[in-house]
């Protein structure tokens, strides 16, 4: 699926505009990931993955991983950083990354189909949505619900800025989009919400507004 917001994505990669890239794993998914209860040998999923450190850690639990990434550049660094040597090979409109247990689709998410995702049993999403413009948001669950096998759960990660006028209290509540993206043949549980005050910059520190950080378990079935 064709969409402005991809060039922008690819240039900010090509000029190391990337400072949504964690330079640790991110802790949420070492508090909330044996919550799901998976055999270390089951596949997951990451989406929108960039060269995040947690794919190497889910890699390391001795899971399969999948990720998928629109930026050859994001997916030549992760390899390099991680030390995996990688073989490719054209599927389709995407290009396969692997290393052993270690795969990533290089290319649009709206290319992946259910039959690269077999076996999958866990999606690990940090901010996929956030990542996302608001008008591709429902597409992407839609695709992902699509795409995705009857039991699979998924651990959703989400950054929310708050406007000023917007109560603390109020925003640790679930997300009212969330709740309506995920509508449809799922159930959604409220895991964690903690607000963060403002950052103001200062030397290399960049601004940030008020926010809530929210983890998610999403399973299938009706609410």
């Amino acid at each position: 699926m064709s969409h402005p917001d991809h060039a922008l994505w690819q240039a900010g990669w090509r000029a190391n505009r990337i400072d949504f890239h964690q330079h640790e794993v991110n802790p949420s998914l070492l508090r909330f990931w044996p919550e799901l209860a998976l055999a270390a040998n089951d596949r997951v999923f990451v989406p929108l993955c960039g060269k995040s450190l947690d794919l190497l850690w889910l890699y390391r639990q001795g899971h399969p991983v999948t990720g998928v990434e629109l930026s050859p550049v994001a997916v030549r660094a992760f390899f390099r950083e991680s030390r995996l040597p990688p073989k490719r090979a054209s599927r389709g409109a995407l290009v396969h990354w692997a290393h052993e247990r270690m795969e990533v689709f290089c290319g649009d998410f709206f290319q992946l189909g259910a039959s690269d995702l077999v076996g999958v049993k866990a999606v690990y999403d940090r901010a996929s949505l956030t990542a996302l413009p608001e008008e591709l948001r429902a597409s992407y669950v839609a695709h992902l619900s699509a795409i995705l096998p009857a039991d699979c759960v998924i651990l959703l990660l989400t950054v929310e800025d708050l406007d000023d006028e917007e109560s603390e209290s109020a925003a640790l509540e679930p997300s009212e989009e969330i709740q309506l993206l995920y509508a449809d043949g799922f159930q959604i549980e409220l895991r964690y919400a903690e607000c963060f005050p403002a950052v103001i910059p200062t030397g290399d520190i960049v601004a940030e507004p008020r926010s809530v950080h929210k983890v998610y378990l999403i399973r299938r079935g009706q609410p």
